[in-house]
């Protein structure tokens, strides 16, 4: 007997069922507060809008950390959040004996679903047509009726370049900016957000938390606007979570589960995505500013690169 596929299931990702450490969406209440406002609001969508590396996709998921600890309206209350990479919806599949379009499958099983919500990062890969599919029409007579709620997120760029040309697709969704955080905010995200690599990796980070937040804001510094080679991720907070993150690499590269003051330094000298000239004023302040550490645990900063 031939069973419909399932699309959630088989590309979809269920943001709240996953075990969530901390929040993952420190201080961004306001943009978590629009989202929900938007999805209890009928016919219409959610659509995160901003600069990239400043953390859409953690608001989608503290969303969902709020939803699965119930710190949500009655409303919402029980739903799912699936996130699905829009590349998965290229193609065809076969399910109850046909071959069917994916995203085709896709709507015609989120209109049989109650309280769910789909993700869709890049957003505006449904609405560029040269790969020869229009996602967003296949989209539109769901998100009209109300039968699919959805989360987009997207670059400045790209919603001003693609979606913004397509005012049918655009009128379904309420646009949600996203602002990268300031650099006393940022501090406050990496605090709450170590303790979770410290949980995936099973390394801790050997300071009390008075130091690790002087760390911390030591990488907020060295890392502000003017500093930065703008690639992508080279804003607050990736570019610094990125640099915490190396921190805790070098520590598994030294077999040891103690994360200290050595591997930070290693990971603030080949940050790549602070101009040469900047890094090297960076590296010799931190030498200043952690000059009784460095001394202490008879670290020998002329050794490392």
């Amino acid at each position: 007997m031939n069973e419909q596929i399932s699309m959630l299931e088989r590309y979809g990702e269920n943001l709240t069922e996953k075990e969530y450490i901390t929040d993952p969406a420190i201080a961004r209440d306001n943009e978590i507060k629009q989202c929900i406002l938007t999805l209890l609001t009928p016919e219409k969508s959610a659509l995160l809008v901003g600069k990239p590396g400043i953390g859409k996709t953690s608001i989608v998921e503290g969303l969902s950390y709020r939803i699965k600890n119930n710190m949500v309206p009655d409303a919402l209350k029980g739903w799912s959040i699936i996130r699905i990479n829009i590349t998965s919806l290229i193609g065809s599949t076969q399910s109850a004996g046909q071959t069917e379009n994916r995203i085709d499958l896709l709507v015609k099983e989120l209109a049989t679903k109650e309280k769910t919500i789909v993700f869709i990062d890049e957003t505006h890969l449904l609405v560029n047509k040269e790969g020869g599919l229009d996602f967003a029409n296949m989209l539109k007579a769901g998100l009209d009726r109300g039968t699919i709620k959805m989360i987009g997120a997207t670059t400045t760029e790209e919603y001003e370049t693609y979606i913004l040309r397509d005012r049918a697709f655009l009128r379904r969704f309420q646009k949600i900016d996203v602002s990268e955080v300031d650099a006393e905010t940022c501090v406050k995200i990496l605090m709450g957000t170590y303790p979770k690599i410290e949980k995936q990796l099973g390394i801790r980070i050997g300071y009390q938390p008075f130091i690790i937040q002087k760390i911390m804001a030591f990488i907020v510094e060295m890392t502000d606007e003017y500093k930065r080679v703008y690639e992508v991720a080279s804003r607050y907070p990736d570019i610094c979570l990125t640099i915490v993150s190396n921190a805790f690499t070098y520590a598994l590269y030294d077999n040891t589960n103690v994360v200290t003051i050595k591997h930070f330094y290693k990971a603030i000298c080949n940050a790549r995505n602070i101009y040469e000239d900047a890094l090297n004023k960076e590296k010799e302040r931190f030498k200043v500013v952690f000059a009784d550490m460095l001394r202490v645990e008879n670290v020998n900063v002329d050794d490392i690169n």
